[in-house]
């Protein structure tokens, strides 16, 4: 007993709790594009690997006083491999940051930390949060570089040119429109909670702001989690997030980022049978990107949007834990993209600007739980379209004005094997 005392993890505060929890989630992904096919060992990115540190400390009746620590593994990351192979591995730290708490005042924390829109989207009361993401879907494969029809791959670099993965097609990084998605060092202040809502805002340095609504009850035997957000970046390349024209030459300006952006979404699951039904929706709009010098000559679409749904039951049929069964559609549609690709790909003269793009998806699979080991053990096909419409650049690097050329895509299949533990 005493060496294993001697081994145990011990707090350096006694007035402080310690919490140590986290989950590994890794799996096999199948991917065929059309020309080419493999499989590769990797995190999955829908809830990669982690561990965290966590506390709080009474201070009266009222008041308490709180911190967390947390840590993402990647052994390979799902949502960045390519055709030439896996990503390192690597670690990145997720959330650093502690907090006050009160129950009639609310809760302010600092550090780094999640927005009031982070997963305001991707609101889901089912297994598949987990493993695949009904509303965000980069980050099951879309790392993959662009196939043309022809067998040709988007990876050069020539004249300026970015190579070019299917997740490129949403905005240019794969955030979702309506989404916080990241974590900034910032301040956030969330309401207590009043008949099932709660209101969160945060501000992040150099320059993020956003504000959510959240509500979570039971009405006639349906559980209900739904949430509302807005945000906007207004100054800086620091919180990359994806604004079309972050780092691009912005005319008569010192190229600061400027986008507004709504989006929320809806779970309903209803308790005696299992079933459940999930729905997001989000807008994200670009207010300098016809003011880039790829953009001066004529104007791209400045607006992204998307929706996403996802109906399934999920039950428990056996005595190991829960059983999920799934089908989800994705729906995509943006605009210009300050990333220009090769012209030897688009079939331009020169490097070629991203005027429009698209992204259709849909899917399926299974998962199930095993409540002994707190073990979920899942299976997900996921089949994706793109779309690309581009236009020549003249010799200065800007878009020639004209109708837009499509380039022809492969679609990709993927599949997903894998297991996520929690600890």
């Amino acid at each position: 007993m005493a060496e294993l005392e001697a081994t145990t993890a011990r707090k350096g505060n006694r007035k402080v709790s310690l919490e140590v929890s986290g989950h590994i989630n890794e799996g096999v992904l199948f991917w065929d594009d059309g020309w080419e096919s493999n499989a590769y060992v990797v995190t999955n990115d829908n809830s990669r690997s982690r561990f965290r540190f966590r506390g709080k400390a009474k201070i009266n009746s009222d008041w308490e006083a709180g911190y967390r620590l947390e840590i993402g593994v990647r052994s390979s990351n799902s949502k960045r491999f390519t055709q030439s192979g896996t990503v390192a591995a690597a670690f990145d730290l997720r959330d650093s940051h502690w907090y006050v708490k009160s129950k009639t005042y609310g809760t302010v924390a600092v550090g780094l930390q999640s927005t009031a829109t982070d997963g305001i989207t991707e609101i889901n009361q089912a297994q598949t949060r987990d493993f695949a993401k009904y509303s965000d879907i980069e980050d099951t494969g879309l790392g993959l570089n662009l196939r043309r029809r022809d067998g040709a791959l988007a990876t050069s670099t020539a004249g300026g040119a970015s190579a070019y993965s299917y997740y490129t097609l949403l905005g240019g990084y794969g955030d979702q429109p309506g989404d916080g998605e990241k974590r900034f060092n910032g301040v956030r202040y969330t309401t207590p909670e009043i008949s099932g809502f709660t209101a969160s805002a945060f501000w992040g340095q150099d320059d993020y702001w956003d504000v959510s609504l959240a509500y979570s009850g039971e009405h006639a035997g349906f559980k209900i989690e739904a949430g509302l957000g807005y945000g906007e970046i207004t100054d800086g390349t620091q919180t990359q997030t994806a604004c079309a024209s972050i780092g691009g030459v912005v005319v008569g300006s010192n190229a600061d980022a400027k986008c507004s952006q709504f989006g929320g979404s809806l779970s309903v699951l209803h308790s005696e049978t299992g079933l459940y039904a999930n729905f997001a929706a989000g807008i994200k709009k670009d207010d300098l990107i016809n003011q880039t010098n790829l953009f001066s000559l004529r104007n791209a679409n400045d607006e992204q949007t998307f929706w996403a749904a996802e109906v399934g039951i999920e039950r428990k049929w056996n005595s190991l834990g829960k059983t999920t069964v799934y089908g989800q559609y994705y729906h995509y549609e943006g605009g210009g993209s300050s990333r220009r690709i090769a012209g030897a790909f688009a079939g331009t003269a020169n490097a070629a600007a991203v005027v429009e793009t698209g992204v259709e998806s849909y899917g399926f699979g299974l998962a199930q739980g095993i409540d002994a080991a707190a073990l979920t053990l899942y299976l997900s096909y996921r089949h994706v379209e793109g779309e690309l419409g581009v236009v020549n650049t003249d010799g200065a690097g800007r878009a020639v004005a004209g109708a837009a050329s499509g380039v022809p895509l492969e679609d990709l299949n993927l599949v997903f094997a894998g297991g996520i533990i929690k600890f």
